[in-house]
């Protein structure tokens, strides 16, 4: 019996320093597991504190770009309506335009047919005035021949005067003008 008694106590020994030796392992590989723990969750807290000042970053430039799109989009909207204005001020412009163009080509054709009446005119008139001075070279000729007869009167009145009775053929004519 006392061999068993000692033989138990040394098994008891062996068995508390197997469990103490397995505890103090167990506790090793405890802490070492929640040390990697830990590390991981420190890197895993970094790693979102990371993505959410990087979220809040893209945020601010999400809201940013948004800001920039509705500014831009109003001046594209006043950019339209201006260019729509002055596509309605250019086609009225180019309709008054074509007004005063029509205007001046109806005072143009008013003044040409004007002109050419005016031509007309002024070629009636140079044709009484050439056929005035026509008449009057014919007078003056016949003037001319009367002082000559006369003149050769005074001299001798009993000469046989070729031209004393002279026969004229010279028939004024009558012109009308359109004025």
């Amino acid at each position: 019996r006392p061999d068993l008694a000692a033989a138990l106590r040394e098994l008891r020994g062996q068995y508390e320093d197997l469990a103490a030796r397995n505890l103090q392992a167990a506790d090793d590989w405890y802490r070492a597991r929640c040390a990697r723990l830990h590390e991981r969750a420190a890197r895993s807290q970094e790693a979102v504190r990371a993505s959410r000042r990087e979220a809040g970053e893209c945020r601010r430039q999400l809201q940013a770009r948004l800001a920039e799109m509705e500014s831009l989009r109003g001046a594209h909207q006043s950019l339209e309506r201006q260019l729509q204005e002055l596509e309605e001020r250019h086609n009225a412009e180019a309709a008054s335009l074509q007004d005063t163009i029509g205007q001046l080509e109806d005072d143009l054709r008013n003044t040409k047919n004007e002109m050419a009446r005016h031509l007309r005119e002024y070629q009636d008139l140079l044709n009484v005035k050439m056929a005035l001075d026509i008449e009057i070279a014919a007078y003056r000729k016949l003037l001319e021949g009367e002082e000559t007869l006369f003149s050769m009167g005074n001299t001798s009145l009993s000469e046989p005067n070729p031209l004393s009775n002279p026969t004229y053929s010279f028939q004024p004519k009558a012109f009308s003008s359109s004025t």
